[in-house]
């Protein structure tokens, strides 16, 4: 089954980082987050993906065509033009690069890589989430509703710390990170049947994905949602990176479980 990343977009609100280099390129722990979504998903059986590639792609292409220097011991032997590699950390992975345009929407690029997939189902997911997802029971999920596509919902935690306070003024109770809303959002991390194409019109380059087709899916009772109760964060700006280094350093990601 194929996985399909979407990773061409601007990341303008982590612009630190992203006027350098595609979002899915900026590294956690020294590795690209692209790279521990992978990682991810090939843990758990699903090892084949098609990255749509927009803004700066050339660098995405880059990093798997020399996936092995990148990963590895080399001896380089200038005078006679020998590359000898000694130690790699390859993965059992195996990728196809599809160039889907600079300022291709996400359901462009969707429609884009349509002629890539052959089978009837396959997975979505952004090149900027992490979550540790059981995927095969998201799949199971998605094969028991019968529907063109199953969406993982998601409770974020809030942003700012949480307070009660008595009649007086006087804080009661205090809670550092609460859960939210309690709303549930899209969280990514998609199946879907191959039919789905047909909902995408064939010029869709400036239809987002998280718009019309979803709606017009939800309105004919074809999408489904299976919600995730474990971790989930979205690299979208600076402090979510930040967030994520400390807590790959001190060894509490919840995704890393290969």
């Amino acid at each position: 089954m194929k996985v399909v990343i979407f990773a061409g977009g601007l990341g303008t609100r982590i612009s630190e980082e992203s006027h350098l280099k595609p979002k899915p390129m900026i590294e956690i722990g020294e590795k690209p987050i692209l790279w521990h979504i992978m990682k991810n998903y090939e843990a758990q059986g699903f090892n084949e993906f098609i990255i749509c590639l927009g803004y700066k792609g050339y660098q995405i292409k880059e990093y798997f065509l020399n996936y092995f220097l990148h990963n590895s011991d080399v001896t380089v032997d200038l005078k006679n033009n020998e590359v000898e590699v000694h130690k790699t950390d390859s993965n059992n992975f195996k990728v196809t690069l599809v160039d889907t345009g600079v300022d291709t929407q996400t359901g462009g690029r969707l429609k884009r890589i349509q002629h890539y997939i052959s089978e009837d189902t396959f997975m979505l997911t952004y090149g900027d989430g992490l979550a540790d997802i059981n995927l095969n029971k998201l799949l199971e999920f998605h094969t028991n509703n019968n529907k063109l596509v199953t969406m993982t919902a998601v409770q974020p935690e809030g942003r700012f710390g949480a307070l009660e306070t008595n009649s007086k003024g006087i804080v009661t109770n205090f809670q550092e990170k609460p859960q939210g809303d309690g709303n549930w959002i899209n969280g990514g991390f998609f199946v879907l049947n191959k039919d789905v194409f047909e909902t995408l019109a064939e010029n869709s380059d400036t239809q987002m994905w998280e718009d019309e087709p979803l709606e017009n899916l939800a309105k004919q009772n074809q999408l489904a949602a299976y919600k995730h109760y474990g971790f989930w964060r979205c690299m979208d700006a600076l402090r979510d990176k930040v967030i994520l280094e400390e807590l790959w350093n001190k060894k509490e990601a919840q995704w890393k479980i290969w």
